[in-house]
């Protein structure tokens, strides 16, 4: 009776979900136009795309609309996962139309891949597809990446996995609540508009420094979303442009910081909220300090024969992986061991709570390490009562046990994800970077899953390993990890 019961509970979510992949279908109009416009060969895949999922979000509208309430906490736990896992399946139809010989797999890989803003592909000739599907994957980026900042303010709050403290008091809209609401709509809305702004922003500079229009947009679309499609085979590397570069630097690290903060930013005209923020020192002195010290390293060692040419290339690996980014303009595969090794534990806490980017966030990497300290302390003093303080705001112990929990399963999705792999026959350090490159969303890994290779190496098990991982990390892990649990379905 208790499942049956779960099972009604179900059709007020498909209300929501049905309208979700409607507007969802919606989207694919501006590659549809653009197809049109270009008189392309992918017309015909836009146009029945577009036909089966408008249909159906139609179909599962109606038959959830009798059914209609508000959501509460559970409910958008569950659409958050169903929505993540059904959108990249209706994203998978027009490559799968317009590419007969891609097998289903690798069409929903690819999209996963950008709608979590990962950037592996398992696609090679880009050069020479049609701007339209171009400009699709790299639309799921940037629509990847906007459902990152909704997926924070919105459902992060109910799970209390830290995900309440990765804001402040000051952020705009209720982020104690315990249900969405019309005020949680408003948080939102504003974190678009600041999403909104910086990408039109990052294409106007794209398109002034030398790109085509096609070009700019689905870099700027790329690099907001912090995934790491590329029109080109030699991603970043085609355009040969020092300012392109340090556009894309530029935006990659605003990315990777807190959007709320951006919004009071410009809101309050100020930079005190960067300044009062408790990750943004952490972040730039993480990624900046990273960016000298491996210039240094592979100048010292003769890689680069002048120190400039190496700043330049290490500078653009390290914020584009520490970013979760994923573009590259060099093989950093070919560099010395350690670099690639740095690079993907870079890409693992770097990015800041409500950024587009992946890994475990900036903020749960600074409270283990306050925990570590206080720990230590704890040694030499042991009845002290010690704090752990994030900015002036006292961190309850409470918050401190779900970082160390989310961290324990963090690491343990990574080994166990990376023996899985193993099993099948890849090499040690291609399941493991291939794993860590995609819970942490990031794209290109070492070995033969390296930035100048692709993901068509894999299996359709390893791919399926992969998907997953991905999806685990966007959803960091707990929304997707509550759900397969017997607790989740009972009353």
């Amino acid at each position: 009776m208790a499942h049956r019961l779960r099972l009604y509970n179900i059709f007020p979510i498909l209300h929501v979900l049905g309208m979700i992949i409607a507007v969802f279908g919606l989207s694919m109009l501006l590659p549809l136009a653009v197809s049109e416009f270009s008189l392309d060969s992918a017309q015909r895949a836009y146009d029945e795309a577009v036909l089966i999922t408008l249909a159906s979000g139609v179909l599962l509208w109606l038959a959830g609309r009798y059914w209609k309430r508000e959501l509460k906490a559970r409910d958008g736990i569950l659409l958050v996962v169903l929505t993540w896992t059904l959108t990249p399946l209706f994203a998978a139809l027009p490559l799968l139309l317009y590419f007969p010989q891609m097998t289903f797999t690798d069409a929903y890989f690819e999209t996963m891949s950008g709608l979590t803003t990962t950037g592996a592909t398992v696609l090679s000739g880009l050069d020479k597809l049609p701007t339209s599907i171009n400009l699709w994957r790299a639309q799921l980026h940037w629509l990847g990446g906007l459902g990152v900042i909704v997926l924070v303010v919105a459902v992060l709050p109910l799970l209390g996995v830290g995900g309440r403290q990765m804001y402040k008091a000051e952020t705009p809209g209720p982020m104690k609540d315990d249900k969405l609401t019309p005020r949680m709509a408003e948080t939102a809305k504003g974190l678009w508009q600041v999403y909104i702004l910086l990408t039109l922003l990052c294409i106007t500079l794209y398109w002034l420094f030398g790109m085509t229009l096609a070009d700019a947009v689905i870099h700027a679309f790329s690099v907001m979303g912090l995934g790491g499609f590329s029109s080109h085979d030699a991603s970043f590397g085609y355009f040969h442009s020092l300012p392109l570069e340090l556009i894309t630097e530029m935006f990659a690290l605003l990315a990777g910081l807190n959007f709320a903060m951006h919004f009071m930013a410009l809101r309050g005209r100020s930079f005190r909220p960067y300044r009062e923020d408790p990750e943004i020192r952490w972040f730039f002195a993480y990624v900046l300090g990273s960016c000298l010290l491996l210039g240094v390293l592979l100048w010292a060692q003769g890689v680069y024969h002048d120190f400039p040419s190496a700043l330049r290339d290490a500078s653009f690996s390290v914020i584009s992986m520490a970013t979760t980014l994923g573009l590259s303009t060099a093989d950093f595969g070919q560099w010395p061991y350690y670099s690639g090794l740095w690079l993907l534990f870079l890409c693992s806490f770097s990015t800041s709570a409500g950024s587009t980017g992946g890994g475990i966030k900036m903020l749960r990497a600074v409270l283990l390490y306050k925990q570590v300290y206080r720990e230590l302390l704890r040694l030499i003093h042991p009845h002290a009562q010690i704090p752990i303080r994030l900015g002036e705001q006292v961190v309850p112990n409470k918050v401190i046990y779900a970082v160390l929990a989310f961290f324990f399963v963090y690491v343990a999705s990574i080994v166990s994800l990376s023996f899985l792999l193993s099993f099948t026959g890849l090499d040690v350090l291609t399941a493991f970077s291939a794993i860590v490159a995609c819970i942490n969303n990031t794209g290109p890994g070492l070995g033969q899953v390296g930035p100048s290779t692709t993901y068509a190496v894999l299996s359709d098990f390893q791919t399926w390993v992969c998907t997953f991982a991905m999806l685990l990390g966007r959803l960091e892990l707990f929304t997707l990890l509550v759900v397969l649990t017997p607790a989740f379905w009972r009353r």
